[in-house]
């Protein structure tokens, strides 16, 4: 196979890993080849590496430590510094180029300048600390992706208050399962948001979100559609740009900066811990280094608060980059909305999915004749695979100088383990290398190193954004079971992968029962709260099946109660009850009739076994049927794989 894009050699001489390589040189007496050699050397010297990150980027002398042990868990990274994540943002501050371009669904662009980021973060962390808000308390948003988003975010960041959000498109209930758990004392949100066409009032949920918040001191809204939330501070007021100056908090390597939550495959989601310096010395080596992003960048992820890309997204400032906050949908008032916002900003860098990829190429979008994208030279693709077909098409449609980045890693270290750089080429299908400082490797299930078939994705050496602990695990052992248990101090990240001879890396799915479409990934448990709620239904079982094409299938498989019948009314109830209490997109795409739901002996649903069966494996192979407490199900299953010809 020929790469779709090779770079040229002006273009890897003026990129900054070629800069960091030579810094590198300079300061060690290594010298690399290529991009091999010092990914190699990243994971085989991990103090160097990362001590080097941090001289580069100029976030102060070199530490006399950095690493004093490197055990997974519980690696020791950067001990006796101390950081505060905003201040590196405040050493970009710019007066020739926007911090923030905010575009509403079909509406204008709306500029925010560096001085008025920063003065309004200003504001509001001071009136965060004048409601008592202090160190490690937690702040909550609920919230569109909006310029006032990242602004509640840095003002908390700031005084080392914790943050955590999720989307307007989540239920009230399904945020109270995520940011209850926080005991916030503060709220941000907004009264309402827009999304294909039609305006969504929350204040309703809003209401019953602050009925299941028995701690909160506060709640800040941020008008949009004008609705009025009794007993709240309104935004703008306690917000406003003055005179007060930025002042922050500086805390420990490893002090809490914000809480994501995991899909929620059983039970409610986990809250996973990231603490200030892993995220910020692992994203300036994602964005700097891996996508080239820098000052005169402009850096559009379509995303939301709910999904790490937007806490990925916030990092295109901490190399001075202007980043794109877009509220609404990506295919409205036409497929090809994305490729308008990016065109309209000047998008340098542009993020996106493999869905949407697929949803432009049905509706036969030409985004290179149809809009000037001729500022942009990277498009990004995350949240599942993207097949060798879909990338051709960007390169046909979009450029052939763009470069196609996928990225594969996740909210676990809110960053990327594989995709691409500045100075490797792209082959179509194929993720191109693993990030610096990932120890990227592909196993069997003995724990053996595997190349050219598929293996479980692991890291066999720590990274500074892996998690510092889950929420309310106070002996961790939560943690070790989400990616220890597999293999005894690897990382086991539940994807399955291949490593090709060349070195690039193809990504297959999940190897454990996240849900992921759209490039959201979510959890099965909210859904099942959802449907098995309803007295017709005896039990439900959802999958999700990544297709060759790039597409994404998922089907709600549910048992009845006794005397019920699945009619066209009851399916419409089941995804009214989906989208009501969930989010629309947990909604499925088929809803099936099932015998019977299959368990293991404990009683847990066969969520990964069935995944894989409609993946193609066979059923002997996915699980053993003396394990199932009713084998003959496995047969009914396969048989509807075989019919559906998935």
């Amino acid at each position: 196979m020929q790469p779709q894009w090779v770079p040229e050699e002006n273009d890897v001489a003026k990129a900054r890993i070629t800069d960091f390589a030579r810094f590198v040189t300079g300061r060690t007496g290594v010298e690399f080849a290529d991009y091999r050699a010092l990914w190699e050397w990243s994971v085989r010297d991990l103090a160097g590496f990362w001590g080097a990150v941090w001289e580069y980027f100029g976030l102060g002398p070199a530490p006399e430590q950095v690493l004093t042990s490197a055990d997974m868990p519980g690696a020791q990274w950067f001990p006796w510094t101390r950081v505060n994540y905003v201040d590196q943002i405040v050493r970009q501050a710019r007066a020739d180029r926007p911090a923030i371009v905010s575009a509403a669904e079909g509406g204008e662009l709306t500029e925010m300048s560096w001085a008025e980021l920063l003065s309004r973060t200003a504001t509001f962390a001071r009136t965060l600390r004048e409601k008592g808000v202090a160190p490690g308390d937690r702040v909550i948003g609920y919230l569109p992706n909006i310029a006032e988003t990242v602004i509640a975010f840095l003002a908390t960041a700031s005084i080392g208050a914790v943050w955590s959000a999720c989307g307007q498109d989540y239920s009230a209930k399904a945020a109270l399962d995520r940011l209850g758990q926080l005991e916030p004392v503060i709220l941000v949100t907004a009264d309402g948001y827009r999304y294909g066409g039609k305006v969504h009032d929350k204040r309703e949920d809003i209401a019953a979100l602050r009925a299941g918040l028995p701690e909160l001191r506060a709640t800040v809204v941020v008008s949009r559609l004008g609705g009025e939330v009794p007993d709240s501070l309104d935004w703008e007021q306690v917000s406003a740009p003055g005179d007060t100056e930025i002042t922050t908090e500086a805390v420990e390597f490893d002090h809490p900066l914000w809480i994501l939550f995991s899909s929620g495959t059983t039970g409610l989601p986990k809250g996973i811990v990231h603490g200030h310096g892993g995220v910020l010395i692992e994203h300036l080596k994602a964005t700097g280094l891996q996508s080239d992003i820098g000052p005169d960048d402009v850096f559009f992820w379509y995303t939301s608060p709910s999904w790490m890309m937007w806490n990925f997204q916030v990092a295109g400032l901490l190399v001075g980059a202007t980043i794109v906050c877009y509220d609404g949908s990506p295919g409205y008032p036409a497929a090809d909305a994305l490729w308008d916002v990016a065109a309209r900003t000047h998008t340098t860098v542009l993020g996106t999915s493999p869905g949407y990829v697929l949803a432009c190429i049905k509706a036969g979008a030409r985004p290179r004749l149809d809009h000037d994208l001729t500022a942009l030279r990277t498009v990004g693709i995350t949240g599942a695979s993207l097949p060798e077909s879909s990338s051709l098409w960007l390169g046909e449609n979009v450029g052939e100088h763009v470069q196609v980045s996928s990225i594969s890693g996740g909210t676990d270290v809110v960053s990327a383990f594989i995709g691409g750089a500045p100075n490797v080429p792209v082959w179509p299908g194929e993720l191109s290398v693993p990030f610096l400082g990932a120890a990227v490797d592909a196993w069997d299930e003995s724990g053996r190193p595997v190349r050219g078939e598929v293996g479980e994705l692991v890291i066999t050496a720590p990274m500074p954004s892996m998690p510092i602990r889950f929420w309310r695990d106070g002996d961790g052992s939560r943690y070790r079971a989400a990616y220890f248990d597999m293999f005894p101090g690897v990382w086991r990240h539940g994807d399955w992968i291949t490593v090709t001879d060349h070195g690039s890396v193809v990504v297959h799915g999940r190897s454990d029962s996240t849900l992921n479409r759209h490039g959201i990934r979510m959890g099965s448990a909210d859904i099942y709260q959802a449907v098995e709620s309803l007295p017709e239904i005896a039990e439900a079982l959802v999958i999700g099946v990544e297709q060759p094409d790039g597409g994404y299938w998922m089907p709600l498989f549910v048992v009845l109660a006794p005397n019920a019948e699945l009619t066209d009314e009851l399916r419409d109830r089941i995804g009214s009850v989906i989208r009501s209490e969930v989010s629309p997109r947990h909604v499925p795409d088929e809803i099936i009739l099932a015998p019977g739901i299959p368990h293991t002996r404990t009683g847990k649903k066969l969520e990964v076994p069935i995944k894989k069966l409609f993946q193609g494996a066979e059923a002997a192979r996915v699980v053993e049927r003396t394990a199932v407490d009713d084998p003959a199900l496995l047969d009914w299953y396969s048989a509807v794989r075989m019919s559906e010809g998935t």
